[in-house]
């Protein structure tokens, strides 16, 4: 007894449903593979479930933004605006810089330079005679700031050495004035003590009235 027509409308089932869509999702990407593969196609196919998780597969012979660039090509549908292909554009072109710049890079370095002709070698030799001449003068840079600030430093250690010996002297100049005002000062207090003394002579009679 044969299987009946499955009637196609949407499962309510929620279970049922993603158990059908995984099982005919499955089968799909399996169609895609082996019409890939047997007949030598580009195909591409691109699912997303009621949850939004994506499933996808693409021929191995060629990707995914180059399967839309064809379709874009053959269709003339417009996939992106130009605001999304300028912005594309500008990817690849900094891209293909930043691959030049690798280049220059290892030919700084002297890496690859033997599949350069001579005329290439020249801007290279410039460059680095250049960057050796750069080099030297900001190293001449450090050493004239390193120099001038070893002096600064040296009149600054003059200048406290100065004001420190002031200081001292000052110091000591005060000491010596207060030692003398107390030498002083005691000096006067004892003389203020001392009792007054007076010197006594004896009368003695005068010889010459008695001749």
């Amino acid at each position: 007894m044969g299987r009946g027509k499955i009637e196609i409308k949407r499962i309510e089932n929620s279970t049922n449903r993603q158990v059908t869509f995984s099982k005919r999702r499955n089968g799909i990407i399996k169609k895609a593979r082996e019409i890939s593969v047997l007949c030598d196609a580009w195909v591409s196919v691109v699912i997303f479930s009621s949850s939004g998780k994506m499933s996808e597969y693409c021929s191995p012979t060629i990707t995914l933004p180059k399967m839309l660039d064809k379709y874009q090509q053959n269709c003339g549908n417009k996939l992106w605006d130009a605001k999304h292909q300028n912005l594309s554009e500008e990817i690849d072109r900094i891209k293909k810089e930043n691959d030049n710049m690798q280049i220059e890079l290892r030919h700084l370095k002297g890496e690859d330079l033997n599949s350069l002709q001579p005329k290439e070698l020249i801007p290279i030799e410039e460059a680095l005679e250049n960057g050796f001449r750069s080099v030297r003068e900001k190293q001449d840079d450090v050493l004239m700031t390193r120099k001038k600030n070893m002096r600064l430093m040296e009149e600054d250690n003059k200048r406290l050495n100065y004001v420190l010996h002031h200081q001292q002297q000052q110091a000591m100049d005060e000491n010596i004035r207060d030692m003398e005002l107390a030498y002083h000062q005691k000096h006067r207090e004892f003389n203020s003590q001392m009792p007054m003394t007076f010197r006594v002579q004896p009368i003695q009679p005068n010889l010459h009235e008695n001749k």
